[in-house]
């Protein structure tokens, strides 16, 4: 799964959960600050995203967490090491 599908789909699980417009949600938008999510908002992103790509997820995957580009640099490692 490429970056750019992942970004799509966390595009349209913050668009049906949060009510923010897709062309607001980039790489660089950082999760608090633009698009104003807070802990909960990302836990709940976090368990959408592990329903939809059935994969697993950690607290420790994302305690680092800045923008959506990380979270799409996460998930697209974490893709890749499953597949090994």
């Amino acid at each position: 799964m490429s970056k750019e599908e992942i970004l799509e789909i966390l595009k349209q699980i913050i668009q049906k959960n949060f009510e923010i417009e897709p062309e607001k949600v980039s790489m660089e938008s950082n999760v608090v600050k633009d698009l104003d999510l807070d802990s909960i908002d990302a836990t709940d992103m976090v368990v959408e995203l592990q329903r939809k790509l059935q994969c697993r997820f950690t607290h420790e995957d994302f305690k680092s967490v800045k923008t959506i580009g990380d979270i799409v640099n996460i998930v697209t490692a974490k893709i890749e090491n499953a597949d090994k």
